[in-house]
């Protein structure tokens, strides 16, 4: 069964058009309704959440619209990060969760992420039944049995009491100060909150939200603002987290970023040495660097690659029994903690290393040399297809030959936006944007 109108995490587009519309919301929530409610029995819930965007509440009104009209009954958590929406899911034994968020993509944009009852994101297969159910004719509820909606007013502490939790009893961050950039996004009031109760100096960034300015010059997109502030105060740490919180860049004290590779490759050989990383095997996507395989090699550990998307190292992870996964943009997702990628808990996780190692942030973000790597986007129209054309074809052939043995190429779409993504690594910066000014030339001729 195929899916159209899902990618690679969950339904996506520019707000009041197509597909995030009311109409459509009404529709989604219908469909899901049906699925989670296929004993027609009564009794059954849903949580939702969202960010801080404009749009959440028109998306959040017409969802539950659609999931009571199939008998849904529907808690309401408000602005919450996505991985307290996973927690939630399970902690209040709702049969789906829901979180309306475009996670780091502008205000403009919106989305909806459905979780099953286990707090994980859905499978492809059940995304692709529920869209088969919103094409076909939603049965919905008799009036008996439409059901009720409540809003949850301790959502967001019920998130942050866990979240201490994921560090030893009795750890605090004394003495630590930390800028925490909150990107005006579903956490400006969680993580601020968690750092200050563990102990830490916190300096908070992107907590005025006002609806329209997510994503917007602050967060894991454009650290700019946290690393100059971070300097300026004379910070331990800067903890940048994206509009919906599930993942992170780090910033050491000379306001240097850290991607997620960096972040992984700390944790990795920590808890390697602890005997708790499981099979010695870290999961990352395509995209992550390959210096990050080669110093995981060099500790004996494995590195296994899936294809871009937090969903697809979950499915990995949890198919194969690993416990640490993620991508090299930030998502960090422990499944001995998390559903899924969770920026504050990997911060706290981050803080919890120089709590112990008693080493500055500059000492654990290098965990190794990168080896050159570009990403170049090409923004493409509906209907173009860029890679069909033969001059494209040949030139990715050609790039794929010079970089044997030397680096490697990978072209791929966004599954969230109309995007040709053109990456490529190569021990020889000159030839790496030789062929990567090559490819994107190709393919914006053939637009």
């Amino acid at each position: 069964m195929t899916r159209k109108l899902f990618g690679t995490d969950g339904v996506r587009g520019q707000a009041n058009s197509w597909p995030m519309t009311a109409e459509l919301a009404l529709k989604l929530g219908a469909a899901a309704g049906r699925y989670f409610r296929q004993d027609g029995k009564n009794g059954h819930r849903v949580v939702i959440g969202k960010d801080t965007r404009l749009s959440c509440y028109m998306l959040e009104n017409a969802l539950t619209a659609g999931l009571t009209s199939t008998g849904m009954n529907v808690l309401l958590l408000g602005p919450v990060p996505t991985p307290a929406v996973g927690f939630l899911t399970r902690s209040m034994r709702a049969d789906v969760g829901i979180m309306i968020s475009a996670s780091h993509n502008p205000a403009t944009d919106n989305g909806i992420k459905f979780f099953g009852p286990d707090g994980f994101k859905l499978s492809d297969e059940a995304e692709a039944e529920i869209e088969a159910i919103l094409e076909g004719e939603c049965l919905l509820a008799a009036p008996g049995d439409i059901g009720r909606a409540k809003r949850i007013e301790d959502g967001r502490g019920r998130y942050v009491e866990y979240a201490k939790t994921t560090l030893p009893r009795g750890a605090r961050l004394s003495g630590l100060k930390v800028v925490v950039d909150c990107a005006n996004g579903a956490a400006y009031k969680a993580a601020p909150e968690v750092l200050w109760e563990l102990g830490a100096e916190v300096i908070p960034l992107g907590v005025s939200p006002n609806g329209r300015n997510i994503n917007d010059g602050v967060g894991s997109t454009k650290p700019q603002l946290a690393a100059e502030t971070v300097v300026a105060h004379g910070a331990d740490i800067g903890i940048c987290l994206d509009g919906d919180a599930d993942r992170v860049l780090i910033l050491d004290e000379h306001g240097q970023v850290a991607d997620g590779d960096q972040i992984m490759a700390l944790f990795a050989s920590r808890w390697a040495a602890e005997e708790r990383l499981n099979d010695g095997t870290l999961v990352a996507t395509v995209m992550s660097n390959l210096g990050l395989e080669r110093f995981l090699q060099g500790q004996g550990l494995h590195l296994e690659r899936t294809n871009v998307g937090d969903r697809y190292v979950v499915e990995r992870m949890r198919n194969r029994g690993f416990n640490l996964g993620g991508e090299q943009s930030g998502h960090i997702v422990m499944t001995d903690y998390a559903t899924t990628g969770d920026g504050l808990i990997a911060g706290l996780q981050f803080l919890l290393a120089m709590a112990e190692t008693g080493k500055p942030a500059s000492a654990l973000t290098r965990q190794f040399d990168p080896v050159p790597q570009q990403l170049r986007n090409v923004r493409y129209g509906a209907g173009q297809a860029p890679m069909e054309a033969a001059a494209v074809k040949a030139a990715v052939r050609d790039a794929e030959a010079r970089l044997t043995g030397r680096g490697r190429l990978l072209i791929r779409k966004s599954g969230t936006e109309p995007l040709v993504r053109v990456m490529a690594e190569c021990e020889d910066p000159a030839l790496l944007d030789e062929i990567l000014s090559g490819i994107v030339a190709e393919i914006e001729a053939a637009l």
